[in-house]
């Protein structure tokens, strides 16, 4: 009897444990724009999402819906984040114009190198001088892409090409850039893209080649065109957010857990997967046998000189909300290059 007893107060105990257990179990909903097979949630979110479930002993569950699947458009993803209508959302950061100024910085001509370089700097960046733009959500991780190209219907060979074509543009500093340098912008997200070439909307697109064969760039156009030096003619932000009340809801050790995979770690994390799809995204354009366009030295400083306007309108921006641009943008150049060395 007495045994029995010991064996019944066991078990209660092992209920009451398991009971504890399930009650710490918490599923987030992680929203974005692009399909599955995309660069991003292929080689970042889903891997992303995987080491939490594993690092909380399955505690959390991410529940990942791809493509807009939960409803309103990408410019919509960080308020979704903010206002809990989802627990984690990546979005492009240009997609909402003027909202996020100081981390602009990372959009300007020719500032960025690769994608897992200028991440972590962006990350740091962000840390030290813009976390104010992200009060309102716990921030996962900030990051960009690698270095950005033209992918075009009729070649670009020099500065010259651009007069008059539409050509898309990812936020209002890439659309200032393209107006400068001679081309119609065309602002639009991502994933209208492929449509808008394939209906002659757009007469091509600045996009990083990872996103290419998502969106069968390389099959709608023929042309890309790429710049000399390890800086690319721009880049676009991204962040990664969680909701702020989501967050706060979680016991201190799921916390840690979102908090060890939070920060610069995984911005490099978010940058080599971009790295290694501008390989891929490369690598699928050469197969085609598309016209790959490396412009000089010489002909890539006319872009340089015709594209740092855009920085002085940026620099200007800054000054009339009182921050000091010119030491935004080199406190941004220096972090680039600390992480690309």
């Amino acid at each position: 009897m007495k045994m029995l007893k010991i064996r019944a107060a066991a078990f209660a105990l092992a209920a009451l444990a398991s009971s504890a257990v399930m009650a710490q179990q918490v599923t987030l909903r992680l929203h974005q724009m692009l399909p599955p097979q995309a660069t991003i949630p292929a080689r970042a979110l889903i891997p992303w999402a995987k080491k939490v479930e594993a690092e909380s002993n399955g505690q959390i569950k991410i529940q990942l819906f791809h493509a807009m699947q939960l409803g309103g458009a990408p410019p919509q993803l960080f308020d979704q984040a903010r206002d809990g209508v989802v627990d984690l959302t990546w979005t492009v950061l240009g997609y909402t114009p003027g909202r996020f100024p100081k981390t602009e910085v990372f959009e300007l001509p020719f500032l960025t190198t690769t994608g897992e370089a200028s991440s972590q700097a962006i990350q740091e960046y962000v840390e030290k001088f813009a976390a104010d733009e992200f009060k309102d959500v716990k921030l996962i991780a900030v990051h960009t892409h690698g270095p950005g190209l033209f992918h075009t219907k009729t070649p670009v060979t020099g500065l010259e090409s651009l007069n008059g074509m539409k050509i898309r543009g990812g936020s209002r500093i890439i659309n200032n850039m393209l107006t400068k340098l001679g081309a119609t912008p065309v602002g639009m997200p991502v994933p209208a893209v492929t449509e808008a070439l394939s209906k002659g909307v757009i007469d091509g697109t600045t996009i990083p080649w990872e996103v290419t064969p998502a969106l069968k760039v390389q099959e709608l156009v023929r042309n890309h065109t790429t710049f000399a030096g390890e800086n690319g003619l721009y880049n676009s932000t991204f962040a990664f957010s969680m909701n702020k009340a989501a967050y706060e809801k979680l016991p201190a050790d799921l916390k840690k857990v979102i908090d060890n995979n939070s920060g610069i770690q995984t911005a490099a994390m978010f940058g080599r997967a971009m790295d290694e799809g501008d390989k891929v995204g490369r690598a699928l354009a050469e197969k085609a046998g598309n016209n790959i366009v490396a412009l000089s030295a010489a002909e890539t400083q006319r872009w340089r000189r015709t594209a740092s306007v855009v920085e002085a309108d940026w620099v200007a921006e800054m000054k009339s909300k009182n921050v000091d641009g010119v030491k935004l943008a080199a406190e941004a150049r220096a972090l680039v290059a600390k992480y690309t060395k």
